[in-house]
């Protein structure tokens, strides 16, 4: 295996690894991880800053277990994960080294890492993989992938600013693309302070669609000034704030006990789009509505193709900006993911890495 490097890099590195499903003390710091080789169709990336995500604690708590805890199905694409794992979906760095099969003139990009690996070493995966589920992800001062999914990026934003877009971004932007929002359409967003959904307020108004924004009354003047157009407070009834078959598309973040709801409040023909269920996972459906309004219903989890060079597009063309709630270091990462499952921040809580 030849590999091309940029400098010398050392043979192991700080990380945070998830040592079993269960609670923060499953996550433990080390000082002697293996920095990782890449393999002939990958890139050796030195991260310099990553996100938190609700994958990483849904995947620490075994929460996509449809049956119980531990159990085999208790991932991201319902396969048993194998531990230690390092976790970290968003990851902004630079590339250090190249494998055999990768242009040597790549060392030294700074890039964002799409979080949808489809690709690994050259092989088109059956089944998707997330990174820093499926596979080791930015947890570390070193992380591998291959070059497909490891994307250049020219923007004066910091690394910290930077690493709040690939997983939040990407997942609002390709339920956006799947439910075809376009202009002047009313788009519903739910969780809107979160970080997909701040994402998908500040995507869909670019697409010049009126937003309404769900969040609660402290994050009002928030979500106004990143571009919703109205917000309505979460603990509302939405069909009295809003009439029936008032909205073209619902943006849904949260499910829940709500979640009949937000199919009355879409017209005829409209289409909702779904990527979390914070609210809760178990929902009551009348079909009668489904079938009698022809709507579309979309479950987001695979990105389209186009997705994410589309985002990289956004950011070089400053049509989104960041939103970095609180940064941590790599050590205090049980910290920020304590912080996170609190949901009293809007947009994304970042580990620096540096």
């Amino acid at each position: 295996m030849q590999i091309t490097a940029s400098s010398s890099i050392p043979s192991t590195m700080q990380a945070m690894t998830l040592v079993g499903h269960g609670d923060i003390d499953m996550l433990q710091h080390t000082l002697n991880t293996a920095v990782p080789t890449p393999l002939d169709y990958q890139v050796l990336i030195k991260v310099s800053a990553a996100g938190v995500n609700n994958t990483d604690i849904n995947t620490r708590t075994a929460w996509y277990s449809k049956s119980s805890a531990n159990s085999k199905d208790a991932s991201w694409s319902g396969q048993a994960l194998t531990f230690p794992r390092i976790q970290g979906a968003d990851v902004c760095g630079e590339i250090v080294a190249v494998g055999k099969h990768v242009d040597p003139q790549r060392i030294g990009q700074r890039v964002l890492i799409e979080p949808c690996i489809t690709q690994v070493n050259g092989k088109q995966l059956a089944s998707p993989w997330y990174f820093g589920s499926e596979c080791d992800g930015g947890f570390a001062q070193y992380t591998s992938v291959d070059a497909v999914h490891a994307y250049a990026i020219n923007s004066t934003l910091s690394d910290i600013e930077l690493a709040s877009f690939p997983c939040s971004y990407s997942t609002a932007e390709n339920m956006l693309t799947k439910a075809n929002v376009s202009q002047q359409e009313r788009v519903l967003i739910t969780g809107a302070s979160g970080g997909v959904g701040s994402a998908a307020v500040q995507l869909a108004k670019a697409r010049g669609a009126f937003v309404i924004a769900i969040t609660s009354k402290e994050k009002r003047e928030q979500l106004l000034s990143i571009g919703a157009d109205q917000v309505i407070d979460r603990s509302d009834n939405l069909l009295t704030v809003l009439a029936s078959n008032s909205v073209d598309v619902v943006i849904d973040l949260v499910a829940g006990k709500q979640w009949p709801q937000l199919l009355e409040l879409l017209r005829p023909g409209g289409r909702y789009a779904v990527a979390g269920a914070i609210g809760g996972a178990m929902v009551n459906l009348d079909v009668r509505t489904l079938y009698l309004k022809d709507l579309s219903l979309f479950g987001c989890t695979v990105l389209q193709a186009g997705v994410f060079q589309a985002l990289i597009k956004h950011i070089e063309q400053s049509n989104i900006k960041p939103l970095v709630a609180e940064v941590y270091a790599l050590k205090d990462i049980p910290a920020a993911q304590a912080s996170f499952s609190q949901k009293q921040h809007v947009g994304k809580i970042i580990i620096d890495i540096k």
